[in-house]
């Protein structure tokens, strides 16, 4: 309905193709998938350290990337939270990285070749199946996907607790000013 209103839109809090999917189709600009917060999970989960071309965000995004190439889809995708380089140089080519100035900082005192990994014109020549997301389609692809789900479960809750107490420090705050203000006669 935003991005109908000309209000274009960053969908964040991205973790699984169903959630990519359906905000494609819905025209969202941009999405933010968290390589990291997905590496996250799968280490904690599994127990394992995953490098390069195998960190799950990494696979992710790329899975992501070549979907939305394939189909044309215009909704640009921009990998977050990265972990360390690697999850960077596996996923060169992306429409957009956003990288905290420390990676930039290892980056950049890097001497190595930065090969283009991610290609839409490469991409429009992968099979990939194309999927059709309706309601019960989403909901059973975020079911089947125990780390989307706990991921969106586990944001959601903290952007509830930061908006608690957001609301808790603007209340404090205009009862302090109130307080202060001269009575009006």
């Amino acid at each position: 309905m935003l991005e109908r209103e000309g209000i274009h839109c960053n969908l964040t809090l991205l973790f699984g193709m169903h959630q990519a999917v359906a905000a494609a189709e819905a025209g969202v600009t941009l999405i933010s998938p968290f390589v990291g917060r997905i590496l996250d999970w799968y280490k904690k989960d599994t127990g394992k350290d995953f490098h390069g071309a195998d960190d799950p965000g990494v696979q992710s995004v790329t899975k992501i990337y070549n979907y939305f190439k394939k189909f044309g889809y215009k909704t640009v995708v921009m990998g977050a939270s990265f972990r360390n380089i690697g999850e960077i140089t596996e996923l060169a080519g992306c429409d957009l990285l956003t990288i905290s100035p420390q990676l930039l900082a290892e980056l950049e005192s890097t001497q190595a070749d930065l090969p283009r990994k991610l290609d839409p014109e490469k991409a429009k020549n992968l099979q990939i199946e194309k999927i059709t997301i309706d309601k019960a389609t989403f909901d059973r692809m975020h079911n089947e996907d125990r780390m989307a789900h706990d991921k969106l479960k586990e944001g959601i809750e903290g952007f509830s607790s930061a908006l608690e107490k957001l609301e808790g420090l603007l209340a404090n705050r205009l009862a302090a000013l109130e307080s202060r203000a001269p009575a009006v006669a």
